[in-house]
């Protein structure tokens, strides 16, 4: 290895080690000191230049063309706000026992959607989209279920361990996004077991196809329509709300659009974003709008995130 191979890795061990220090740090807040900090954060991505803030802004002006420029700019910092909260929530989402997570839950909506899920006695696909927050939200889905889940290497690699530790304290196997991963899914959907995906996730140039998202064309995954028809799963939109006041959250299951299961992959995929805009639609400012959803846009179009 190189000096310059070398230092790079210490750099990112460093790195590592500070991103697990501060997440352990917000761990032993109690619930209201963790919004509290995660407003903090908030006003501090409001007040700061940052990228956040700039993506946010260009993703809601598509997203709600309608709305003036006051009201975009109060979403915005919402927006913000809430991206500090699920930051701060990160200590709970991976460190807390359930016995603690527990008297978080307060509400839940649609549970006859989930008993009937389990009636059936399939596998269960969770589409968990970047909403309220979807880390706790798979906690629920393995603390409460025989699960599989697949997940993306970080950035950090020194982070991978605790990651993965965290993800699947409650029982859950993870595997990597790799051909194996999608492998070993299956059969454990095949299994009745459940899984919990991120359908707003950007799939790559090959994971997907261009399907309108609000209006616009985004990169949208195929992979829960072939999921479905390689394991005839049933599937439901799954999302934790964040109430007012450090009260906590309602848990929320909806239907998903039967389309979703179709064959042609743009109809599938027409049908997972209409899905993800439902729930958006429980608390707009929650979403993660910070998130480059229409990255790499078709030719013929422009890339909003390289204008002004």
């Amino acid at each position: 290895m190189s000096n310059t191979q070398t230092k790079h890795t210490k750099d990112y061990s460093w790195a590592a080690r500070i991103l697990k220090s501060i997440i352990r740090l917000f761990s032993w807040m109690p619930y209201w000191l963790v919004q509290w900090t995660g407003t903090a954060i908030g006003y501090l991505l409001i007040w700061l230049p940052n990228s956040h803030k700039n993506i946010a802004r260009k993703n809601l002006a598509v997203a709600y063309p309608h709305l003036s420029e006051d009201k975009q700019q109060q979403r915005v910092k919402q927006t913000l706000i809430s991206l500090g909260k699920v930051t701060a929530e990160l200590g709970a989402a991976w460190c807390w026992p359930y016995k603690r997570l527990q008297p978080l839950f307060k509400e839940v909506k649609g549970q006859a959607l989930l008993d009937n899920a389990i009636a059936q006695q399939k596998g269960i696909i969770f589409l968990a989209p970047h909403m309220g927050n979807w880390e706790l939200a798979g906690s629920i889905v393995s603390a409460q279920h025989s699960a599989t889940f697949l997940y993306r290497p970080p950035n950090l690699p020194s982070i991978e361990s605790f990651m993965v530790n965290a993800r699947g304290r409650f029982g859950a196997a993870l595997a990597p996004t790799n051909l194996r991963g999608v492998r070993t899914l299956i059969k454990a959907l095949n299994n009745q077991e459940a899984t919990a995906i991120l359908p707003d996730q950007d799939p790559g140039a090959s994971g997907g196809v261009y399907a309108p998202f609000f209006g616009r064309p985004a990169r949208t995954m195929t992979l829960v329509s072939k999921l479905i028809q390689r394991t005839d799963s049933t599937v439901l939109f799954i999302v934790l709300r964040r109430l007012p006041n450090a009260q906590g959250f309602c848990l929320h299951y909806l239907p998903a659009d039967p389309d979703i299961a179709s064959s042609n992959e743009l109809t599938a995929a027409t049908a997972l974003n209409r899905g993800v805009e439902k729930c958006i639609q429980l608390a707009p400012e929650q979403y993660l709008w910070s998130y480059k959803r229409y990255r790499k846009p078709p030719k013929t179009m422009t890339d909003i995130y390289k204008k002004g």
